[in-house]
């Protein structure tokens, strides 16, 4: 919407509409824990949080298992 020249209103509109929907539901926003409005009105917080948490754990494991793999090739 900033730098785009609009000739016609509804050229306008169109912009601003999907600004708004990507604003609303497609931007993660900080204080909703990087969650989507969206994410948060249809009530997947929980279940979003929880598969995060798990895949942190999962990726801490996997960096753990390699590094220790690494070590002993060293030796």
């Amino acid at each position: 919407v900033k730098l785009n020249h609009f000739y016609h209103p509804e050229q306008l509109i169109e912009a601003l509409t999907e600004f708004v929907d990507n604003y609303n539901n497609k931007r993660y926003h900080e204080s909703l824990k990087n969650l989507t409005p969206a994410d948060v009105y249809l009530g997947r917080t929980d279940q979003i949080l929880r598969k995060r948490q798990q895949v942190k754990i999962n990726s801490i494991n996997l960096r753990r298992q390699l590094y220790n793999q690494q070590k002993l090739l060293n030796l």
